[in-house]
């Protein structure tokens, strides 16, 4: 009987540790604010710029040092580390009470996300896998989608029954008792460790498949016009997605529509976005990755004004499935398209830079779309901001060239 290739348990590791560091907690924060709003007296702007002040002031230090690291010790070394930095952060936040708390353990998350989230599984899963590497990526990315899809209604039932403050320390703990033994035991670095190589393929046959695949310094990668055009599309487009998730729940309530209600429209969303992720994936191992990517993100920015209309049911309905199933593109592919153009031997550095620059927009558009709401008491100019940075950051995508190495 042929043995189970062991890359699959890594990315069902990968898929876990998906699901919680990005799928519960960054789908899932949002539906905390309106406790923060009202129990706490924070303001919207204040309870998005938790996590900004994060990314700005140790996410883009410790996303480049992690970068090394991974490339240096190996991605599960450092996974475990950024689940104790998760786990910790929540269960903090449950016992705080003062807005520098808040954003204290803010910055903690935020280590700990840098040091769990997407850049080493991201990573992780590319080196253990590199004919099928878009369709893994993809499953991979199915726990950020699951995860997202049941975050809500979860968390909401938590707080319904335990407060806001013992929702968080659940999740925490949960953090610590799941993933620790999933990264201390099953996760490895890299197939070499185990005697495999890549896919499960013989030497010879892994030989031929990486004969192509030229691997660019990063000195000279970080010199290229493509890693530039990689860095902006992605800051612009993962910033118009990061201010609709970040804000959404809270605009839907504002037109009228209660919390269950909005937090099932959000899972809807995420769910349509476990669709996108799986043919996302496919069409990456079929056509070229850039262009796949820059198609999923222009189809990102034309649902956003679909939200111009959400006093009609039919519309919120139409975005939350559109928008879900364009976003299953969302941080899958920018690693393939990254490796696709600079190989694989400096991706955790590259990613690194790349994930730390987007993150700033992800985190920047929710906080202006949270002051233009405070300003204005309407969400109008942000959507068409959001919109516009959505095209853009498509052409820009569709403008990288993997052939051009200057």
């Amino acid at each position: 009987m042929k043995r189970v290739y062991y890359g699959w348990w890594i990315a069902l590791a990968a898929f876990l540790n998906l699901f919680f560091a990005v799928g519960i907690l960054y789908y899932g924060f949002p539906v905390f604010y309106p406790a923060l709003v009202n129990g706490l007296g924070f303001t919207r702007a204040q309870t998005t710029q938790g996590f900004l002040l994060g990314f700005v002031l140790v996410g883009l230090l410790f996303g480049i040092v992690a970068g090394a690291l991974i490339d240096r010790l190996g991605p599960g070394q450092i996974i475990r580390w950024g689940i104790g930095f998760l786990g910790l952060s929540l269960v903090l936040m449950g016992r705080m009470s003062h807005l520098w708390q808040y954003y204290l353990f803010c910055v903690i998350e935020v280590v700990g996300y840098t040091l769990a989230g997407p850049i080493p599984n991201q990573v992780l899963v590319s080196r253990w896998f590199q004919a099928k590497r878009g369709r893994v990526m993809g499953y991979a990315y199915l726990g950020l989608g699951v995860g997202g899809v049941i975050s809500a209604p979860l968390i909401n039932t938590l707080i319904n029954r335990v407060g806001w403050r013992g929702a968080f320390e659940i999740l925490g703990v949960a953090i610590l008792v799941i993933l620790f033994p999933v990264a201390q035991w099953v996760t490895r670095s890299a197939p070499g460790e185990l005697g495999l190589e890549p896919d499960g393929l013989s030497p010879a046959a892994e030989a031929a498949q990486t004969g192509a695949e030229r691997d660019v310094a990063v000195r000279r990668a970080v010199r290229t016009l493509n890693f530039w055009l990689i860095l902006a599309g992605c800051t612009l487009v993962i910033g118009a997605i990061g201010t609709v998730i970040q804000h959404l729940i809270l605009f839907l309530r504002d037109q009228g529509y209660s919390a269950g209600y909005a937090s099932r429209v959000m899972s809807a969303l995420l769910m349509a976005s476990l669709i996108g992720r799986v043919i996302a994936g496919c069409c990456a191992d079929r056509f070229r990755n850039k262009n796949v990517m820059a198609l999923f993100y222009l189809l990102i920015a034309l649902c956003i004004p679909l939200l111009f209309l959400a006093r009609r049911p039919a519309a919120v309905w139409s975005f939350a499935v559109l928008f879900g199933l364009a976003m299953g593109a969302d941080y899958m592919l920018i690693p393939l398209v990254t490796a696709e153009c600079f190989g694989i031997s400096g991706l955790g550095k590259l990613l690194a830079l790349i994930i730390m620059g987007y993150s700033v927009g992800q985190w920047m558009g929710p906080v202006l779309a949270g002051r233009i709401y405070d300003a204005t008491r309407s969400y109008d100019a942000a959507w068409a901001m959001m919109t516009v940075a959505g095209v853009l950051g498509a052409a820009t995508i569709y403008a990288i060239s993997p052939q051009r190495r200057a």
